[in-house]
Protein backbone atom coordinates (compact mmCIF):
# COMPACT_ATOMS: atom_id res chain seq x y z
CA UNK A 1 0.00 0.00 0.00
CA UNK A 2 1.46 3.73 -0.92
CA UNK A 3 0.86 6.03 1.79
CA UNK A 4 3.29 8.74 0.86
CA UNK A 5 4.64 10.57 -2.47
CA UNK A 6 8.34 12.14 -2.95
CA UNK A 7 7.57 14.78 -5.78
CA UNK A 8 9.99 16.32 -8.49
CA UNK A 9 8.46 19.75 -9.22
CA UNK A 10 8.95 21.05 -12.82
CA UNK A 11 7.41 18.78 -15.10
CA UNK A 12 5.15 16.97 -12.25
CA UNK A 13 3.32 18.89 -9.98
CA UNK A 14 3.77 22.27 -12.18
CA UNK A 15 3.28 22.90 -15.97
CA UNK A 16 6.67 25.07 -16.24
CA UNK A 17 8.40 23.95 -18.96
CA UNK A 18 5.99 26.51 -21.20
CA UNK A 19 7.52 29.21 -18.81
CA UNK A 20 11.12 28.37 -18.91
CA UNK A 21 11.16 27.87 -22.55
CA UNK A 22 9.62 31.09 -23.11
CA UNK A 23 12.15 32.75 -20.95
CA UNK A 24 15.22 31.10 -22.89
CA UNK A 25 13.76 32.11 -26.00
CA UNK A 26 13.58 35.78 -24.75
CA UNK A 27 17.31 35.38 -22.92
CA UNK A 28 18.67 35.01 -26.02
CA UNK A 29 16.81 37.11 -28.07
CA UNK A 30 17.55 40.09 -25.85
CA UNK A 31 21.36 39.16 -26.71
CA UNK A 32 20.70 39.15 -30.51
CA UNK A 33 20.16 35.60 -30.76
CA UNK A 34 16.84 33.05 -31.96
CA UNK A 35 16.49 30.01 -30.24
CA UNK A 36 14.79 27.44 -31.62
CA UNK A 37 11.75 26.31 -29.23
CA UNK A 38 11.71 22.90 -29.78
CA UNK A 39 15.65 22.86 -29.09
CA UNK A 40 14.86 24.79 -26.06
CA UNK A 41 12.15 22.64 -24.52
CA UNK A 42 14.20 19.54 -25.30
CA UNK A 43 17.39 20.74 -23.89
CA UNK A 44 15.76 22.70 -21.14
CA UNK A 45 14.11 18.78 -20.17
CA UNK A 46 17.82 17.61 -19.28
CA UNK A 47 18.09 20.53 -16.88
CA UNK A 48 18.59 24.39 -16.53
CA UNK A 49 22.20 24.06 -16.58
CA UNK A 50 22.81 21.73 -19.52
CA UNK A 51 20.56 23.99 -22.12
CA UNK A 52 21.91 27.22 -20.93
CA UNK A 53 25.35 25.53 -21.60
CA UNK A 54 24.75 23.85 -24.64
CA UNK A 55 21.99 26.78 -25.89
CA UNK A 56 25.37 29.42 -25.40
CA UNK A 57 27.83 26.94 -27.71
CA UNK A 58 25.11 26.80 -30.29
CA UNK A 59 23.83 30.69 -30.21
CA UNK A 60 27.87 31.78 -30.05
CA UNK A 61 26.79 33.38 -26.93
CA UNK A 62 28.53 33.33 -23.13
CA UNK A 63 27.09 30.64 -20.73
CA UNK A 64 27.11 32.96 -17.88
CA UNK A 65 25.66 35.90 -19.35
CA UNK A 66 22.60 33.85 -21.08
CA UNK A 67 22.18 32.26 -17.12
CA UNK A 68 21.99 35.54 -15.50
CA UNK A 69 19.53 36.82 -18.45
CA UNK A 70 17.31 33.61 -18.48
CA UNK A 71 17.15 33.78 -14.53
CA UNK A 72 15.69 37.27 -14.81
CA UNK A 73 13.35 36.92 -17.20
CA UNK A 74 12.30 33.64 -15.46
CA UNK A 75 11.55 35.60 -12.75
CA UNK A 76 9.31 38.15 -14.25
CA UNK A 77 7.03 35.44 -15.31
CA UNK A 78 4.22 35.12 -12.48
CA UNK A 79 3.58 31.86 -11.40
CA UNK A 80 -0.09 32.00 -11.70
CA UNK A 81 0.34 31.19 -15.75
CA UNK A 82 2.65 28.11 -14.14
CA UNK A 83 -0.17 25.70 -12.92
CA UNK A 84 -0.50 22.18 -11.51
CA UNK A 85 -1.20 19.69 -14.13
CA UNK A 86 -4.82 18.53 -13.76
CA UNK A 87 -5.38 15.91 -11.22
CA UNK A 88 -2.22 16.35 -9.33
CA UNK A 89 -3.85 18.16 -6.50
CA UNK A 90 -6.30 14.98 -6.00
CA UNK A 91 -3.32 13.17 -5.42
CA UNK A 92 -2.02 15.06 -2.77
CA UNK A 93 -5.15 15.70 -1.15
CA UNK A 94 -6.26 12.04 -0.50
CA UNK A 95 -2.95 11.16 0.22
CA UNK A 96 -2.78 13.57 3.16
CA UNK A 97 -6.58 12.58 3.79
CA UNK A 98 -5.37 9.21 4.57
CA UNK A 99 -2.39 9.90 6.91
CA UNK A 100 0.08 9.78 4.19
CA UNK A 101 2.99 12.43 3.66
CA UNK A 102 3.86 14.68 0.12
CA UNK A 103 7.47 15.86 0.11
CA UNK A 104 9.53 16.95 -2.22
CA UNK A 105 13.15 16.73 -4.05
CA UNK A 106 13.37 19.49 -5.89
CA UNK A 107 16.35 21.15 -8.01
CA UNK A 108 14.47 24.50 -7.62
CA UNK A 109 15.25 27.01 -5.22
CA UNK A 110 13.13 27.02 -2.13
CA UNK A 111 11.44 30.61 -2.61
CA UNK A 112 10.09 29.22 -6.00
CA UNK A 113 9.01 26.18 -5.35
CA UNK A 114 7.10 27.79 -2.25
CA UNK A 115 5.73 30.47 -4.10
CA UNK A 116 4.26 28.27 -6.72
CA UNK A 117 2.56 26.03 -3.89
CA UNK A 118 1.19 29.01 -2.06
CA UNK A 119 -0.13 30.60 -5.07
CA UNK A 120 -2.11 27.72 -6.10
CA UNK A 121 -3.05 27.13 -2.62
CA UNK A 122 -1.02 23.96 -2.04
CA UNK A 123 1.54 24.60 0.45
CA UNK A 124 -0.83 22.80 3.15
CA UNK A 125 -0.39 19.29 1.23
CA UNK A 126 3.73 19.04 1.67
CA UNK A 127 5.18 18.02 4.67
CA UNK A 128 9.15 18.75 3.70
CA UNK A 129 10.90 20.39 0.68
CA UNK A 130 14.32 19.60 -0.40
CA UNK A 131 15.48 22.25 -2.44
CA UNK A 132 18.97 23.42 -4.29
CA UNK A 133 19.92 25.54 -1.09
CA UNK A 134 19.98 22.16 0.76
CA UNK A 135 23.27 21.39 -0.91
CA UNK A 136 22.47 17.58 -1.40
CA UNK A 137 24.06 16.03 -4.51
CA UNK A 138 21.26 16.69 -7.41
CA UNK A 139 19.33 13.36 -8.46
CA UNK A 140 19.95 10.65 -10.02
CA UNK A 141 21.88 10.55 -6.42
CA UNK A 142 19.02 9.09 -4.03
CA UNK A 143 20.82 11.72 -1.28
CA UNK A 144 17.79 14.09 -0.91
CA UNK A 145 14.97 10.70 -0.84
CA UNK A 146 17.16 9.27 1.96
CA UNK A 147 17.17 12.53 3.40
CA UNK A 148 13.16 13.05 3.64
CA UNK A 149 12.68 8.99 4.43
CA UNK A 150 14.99 10.14 7.69
CA UNK A 151 13.63 13.12 8.36
CA UNK A 152 9.60 12.52 7.76
CA UNK A 153 10.35 8.65 9.22
CA UNK A 154 8.77 7.40 6.35
CA UNK A 155 8.53 3.33 5.19
CA UNK A 156 10.07 2.99 1.61
CA UNK A 157 7.72 0.00 1.51
CA UNK A 158 4.77 2.20 1.57
CA UNK A 159 6.38 5.59 -0.70
CA UNK A 160 6.82 6.03 -4.08
CA UNK A 161 8.64 9.11 -5.91
CA UNK A 162 6.89 10.72 -8.82
CA UNK A 163 8.74 12.57 -11.68
CA UNK A 164 8.97 13.14 -15.34
CA UNK A 165 12.55 12.02 -16.06
CA UNK A 166 14.69 9.55 -15.91
CA UNK A 167 16.98 11.06 -13.09
CA UNK A 168 14.12 11.22 -10.90
CA UNK A 169 13.66 7.22 -11.38
CA UNK A 170 16.70 6.13 -10.71
CA UNK A 171 17.00 8.47 -7.29
CA UNK A 172 13.77 6.38 -6.65
CA UNK A 173 15.44 3.24 -7.21
CA UNK A 174 18.35 3.84 -5.99
CA UNK A 175 16.78 4.62 -2.87
CA UNK A 176 14.62 1.50 -2.60
CA UNK A 177 11.13 3.07 -3.91
CA UNK A 178 8.38 2.09 -6.00
CA UNK A 179 9.03 4.69 -9.78
CA UNK A 180 6.14 6.63 -11.69
CA UNK A 181 7.26 8.31 -14.59
CA UNK A 182 4.92 11.02 -15.47
CA UNK A 183 4.99 12.22 -19.37
CA UNK A 184 8.43 11.36 -19.72
CA UNK A 185 10.14 9.94 -22.81
CA UNK A 186 10.50 6.01 -23.27
CA UNK A 187 12.39 5.14 -20.18
CA UNK A 188 16.16 3.49 -20.16
CA UNK A 189 15.33 3.43 -16.37
CA UNK A 190 12.32 1.44 -16.32
CA UNK A 191 9.93 3.06 -13.93
CA UNK A 192 7.44 0.76 -12.30
CA UNK A 193 4.75 2.74 -13.50
CA UNK A 194 4.37 5.03 -16.52
CA UNK A 195 1.00 7.55 -17.01
CA UNK A 196 -0.02 10.21 -18.87
CA UNK A 197 -2.90 11.00 -16.28
CA UNK A 198 -3.14 11.81 -12.74
CA UNK A 199 -6.08 10.07 -13.40
CA UNK A 200 -4.53 6.83 -14.28
CA UNK A 201 -1.71 7.32 -11.11
CA UNK A 202 -5.03 7.41 -8.64
CA UNK A 203 -5.92 4.03 -10.24
CA UNK A 204 -2.32 2.49 -10.00
CA UNK A 205 -1.54 3.58 -6.46
CA UNK A 206 -5.67 2.14 -5.60
CA UNK A 207 -6.67 6.06 -4.10
CA UNK A 208 -10.00 6.08 -3.74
Amino acid sequence: MIRNVIWDVDGTIFDTYPSIVRAFLDAAQSLGRTADPNEVGRLSKVGLTHCTQELALRLGLDGNGLGTRFAAVYRAIPPSVQPPFEGVRYVCEVIVAHGGTNAILTHRGRASTRELLSTHSMTHLFSAIIAAEDGLPKKPDPAGILRLLEQLRLDPAQTVAIGDRDIDILAGKAAGLRTCLFRGEPSQARPDFSFLDFADLVGYLQLP
